[in-house]
């Protein structure tokens, strides 16, 4: 009692961190706003210096769970259950922990003596946080080689002002990535391109094509810088044909599936998805190429801009673009030479990329995790499902995707429908699902499944007329069992529609079978969970119904 005393004696002051404040231009920042105060939660605290371990880690804590919930993204806020405070992600862990970590850097170097031991104790807890993170995702990929050409980009970009701590190689399971030539630290920059290698609209404007193009209507920029790489990746005197050099001749993505992987995925939203795209991308090419060398053969030669062209040129941006904030403030898509090699994880290395410093005019690839020497160094493309990723990147990543969903549709019966709606238009409303294997709840009633989605068909069943039958024991049981029935009832025939791939050559498929054959096991995988865990709920109900 005398030191804890003594202790409130000594403290004289209050060490004040504070996390970036919730933006309103976040279009999820009313239900962040919801999930902050119903945690009593905030972005602002005081820790009383000198403090305990103890009294430090409690605060900490609550510091976590605020930046999680301040990343929070669409999907996990969706599947967020009840007293679940995190972690939701990789991504959403260490976006969390690098701005806590950022935070605390800039109050150490003015930090007095019992305030810097504060500080030091939260950068260790913050820093053993994120190498946890990291532990779980050991590098499962080995180099098999440092290709030649690959040498060479990193030599003409080592002389156009490309700094890095990174080199390129090969890897069997996936083709080329990047490995780190030596250890990189937490906050250290990985890679830092300047900015007049950043491949973008610009460079269309100061082409000979410009001039023919601006005249033309509903010609985007995206459509521009697609026809500038198909004469630039063979133009000999461009100032990026090195990097041209060391793109392939042909990407592997969904775009460029053939006839046998398209009927493997038969029975897939990704079947009619990359059909869409496909035939899409094939009328803006007949609409717009054709047309062009036919009237400007000079610029743009029919040799260059062929159907194959395009789509090469297609899959280059959708699989190496990125969304750059230009030093002039203006966001671009953009080609950025050495960074587009690097491959994608679900525990990514780099998280954080999208702005030109405006001072040193340059890109910086800064590391949220470490990277040892030697280890495959990764970039995050973004919170995306496996579809997305093959059809415009060409893989499935390794482990579970929190991303990976199925969309759900329900008709919202008129009584529900916003004031809005017209009378006898039923309104429709979005729900998804995804593996019950990354359910945390053990609560009853929840069967893996998201709040929103089981919240939903309860009011839907509970307000039509269900018929309770008299060896139930009032409407919450038969409630529970009429949505475990109307979910078996929707994923039953999505399962029966995946077919049987047994027929198919498993032993030596050509890449976009396997591809194909990968993404329909894990459809496969997670409709079996939600009908095992609807099984296992109706027993459940089943196991009730006898004890009463």
């Amino acid at each position: 009692m005398a030191e804890a005393a003594e202790r409130e004696t000594k403290r004289s002051e209050m060490l004040t961190l504070c996390l970036p404040s919730l933006s309103e231009d976040d279009p999820l920042f009313s239900q962040k706003k919801d999930l902050v105060h119903g945690s009593d939660l905030t972005f602002k605290f005081q820790v009383p210096v000198p403090s305990n371990r103890e009294e430090v880690f409690h605060i900490f804590e609550q510091i976590v769970r605020s930046a999680r919930i301040l990343y929070l993204d669409e999907v996990e806020l969706y599947f967020m259950e009840d007293d679940d405070y995190g972690p939701f992600s990789c991504r959403n862990e260490l976006e969390s922990l690098n701005t806590i970590l950022l935070m605390i850097s800039s109050l150490i170097s003015c930090a007095k003596p019992d305030g810097l031991e504060v500080l030091q104790i939260l950068q260790n807890a913050t820093v053993a946080m994120i190498n946890s993170v990291g532990a779980k995702y050991t590098d499962y990929m080995v180099a098999k080689d440092f290709p030649v050409d690959a040498k060479e980009l990193l030599k003409w970009g080592d002389s156009c002002g490309i700094r890095t701590k990174l080199k390129i190689a090969y890897f069997e399971e996936a083709g080329r990535g990047a490995v780190a030539s030596e250890d990189i630290k937490i906050g250290d920059i990985a890679l830092e391109v300047p900015e007049s290698l950043i491949i973008s609209e610009e460079h269309v404007r100061e082409s000979d094509m410009f001039d023919v193009l601006k005249e033309l209507d509903d010609v985007s920029s995206e459509t521009m810088l697609l026809l500038w790489s198909m004469k630039e990746r063979r133009n000999s005197n461009s100032k990026f044909k090195i990097y041209f050099k060391t793109l392939p001749e042909k990407f592997k993505t969904g775009l460029t599936f053939g006839i046998d992987a398209l009927a493997a995925l038969e029975g897939t939203l990704l079947f009619e998805e990359l059909l869409q795209a496909k035939e899409h991308l094939r009328q803006q090419y007949d609409a717009l190429c054709p047309t062009l060398f036919a009237k400007y053969p000079k610029i743009f030669p029919p040799e260059l801009y062929t159907w194959d062209c395009y789509l090469w040129a297609c899959e280059l941006w959708y699989s190496n673009g990125m969304k750059i904030v230009c030093s002039d403030g203006k966001l671009r898509t953009c080609l950025v030479p050495v960074a587009g090699l690097l491959n994608h994880s679900l525990c990514p290395h780099v998280l954080r990329y999208g702005r030109v410093n405006s001072e040193t005019k340059s890109l910086k690839f800064l590391v949220s995790r470490h990277c040892g020497e030697g280890e495959q160094c990764y970039l995050s493309y973004g919170s995306l499902p496996g579809s997305h990723l093959i059809t415009f990147y060409g893989f499935l990543p390794k482990g579970d995707n929190p991303y990976d969903v199925i969309p759900l549709d329900f008709d919202v019966p008129s009584a529900e429908n916003d004031s809005s709606c017209q009378s006898g238009e039923p309104a429709r409303t979005s729900h998804m699902v995804r593996g019950t294997w990354l359910s945390k709840s053990s609560k009853p009633h929840t069967y893996g499944l998201s709040p929103p989605l089981l919240a939903h068909l309860r009011s839907i069943l509970r307000s039509s007329d269900i018929e309770l039958h008299a060896e139930f024991h009032g409407q919450d049981e038969e409630t529970e069992r009429a949505v475990l029935d109307t979910l078996i009832s929707v994923f039953s025939p999505m399962l029966e529609g995946l077919g049987d791939t047994n027929e198919i050559d498993r032993e030596n498929p050509s890449w976009d079978v396997k591809l194909a054959l990968d993404y329909k096991d894990l459809l496969r995988r997670i409709i079996c969970s939600v009908l095992d865990s609807c099984a296992a709920g109706i027993r459940e109900l089943d196991l009730s119904l006898v004890q009463h």
